[in-house]
């Protein structure tokens, strides 16, 4: 078995400041063995952390579309922002990617797709993050899984780290797997472990791109 955080964030996204070589130490430190590296916008961070990190990455990217955010799994190039849901899904496919929903019905992030623009995609869909440690504890957290249990999709989750001691408070324990495939069944028999990151992790986030943009 292995232990998955399947939605972390490098130095690669606006809002993070996560250097690879500090994920990597993190990681071994709480024996997380698997990443999605899922960036704003790129998969640079995720392809060189791929290449000098000695667990599983897997290259993943949050595309930012005119609906909300679709993450692209399995990726071999970055797919650009600001582009329609059916636009992105057509590239991932185009790449034999996965196509995940990050964060679904989060009333507190306008990236999130919600009611009738999820419902209008749900036949492209793979896999639902049905536990977000950042999503606001009082929101409600059954309405991902309820709408993932409706329509048999995959149920993934992450800590959607921005911040490095965020990294492996959720995680799903999951047998290992070798490919796209065996992802999914991996993900079939997955516990997840889920614990709610502090609400402040949202002002680093904040914090963060506005150095960056001033750099």
């Amino acid at each position: 078995m292995i232990k998955a955080d399947l939605h972390v964030h490098t130095r690669y996204s606006p809002d993070s400041n996560n250097s690879l070589d500090d994920i990597i130490r993190q990681c071994l430190k709480t024996g997380i063995n698997c990443l999605a590296v899922c960036d704003h916008g790129t998969i640079e961070g995720a392809l060189k952390l791929q290449a000098i990190a000695p667990f599983k990455v897997i290259v993943a990217e949050e595309i930012l579309t005119t609906h909300g955010e679709i993450m692209g799994m399995f990726l071999k190039e970055t797919i650009p922002s600001l582009i329609t849901p059916e636009e992105a899904i057509k590239r991932i496919r185009e790449q034999d990617g996965l196509v995940c929903i990050p964060h679904p019905f989060d009333r507190f992030r306008s990236s999130a797709f919600q009611g009738i623009n999820l419902e209008a995609i749900k036949g492209d869909i793979d896999i639902i993050e049905v536990y977000n440690a950042r999503m606001l504890p009082f929101q409600n957290r059954k309405q991902a899984l309820e709408f993932a249990r409706k329509y048999n999709y995959r149920e993934s989750a992450g800590s959607d780290a921005h911040s490095i001691s965020e990294i492996g408070r959720t995680y799903i324990e999951m047998p290992d797997f070798n490919d796209k495939k065996s992802f999914l069944a991996a993900l079939e028999q997955g516990e997840i472990n889920g614990r709610s990151s502090s609400p402040l992790v949202h002002f680093l986030s904040v914090k963060n791109r506005i150095v960056k943009r001033f750099k």
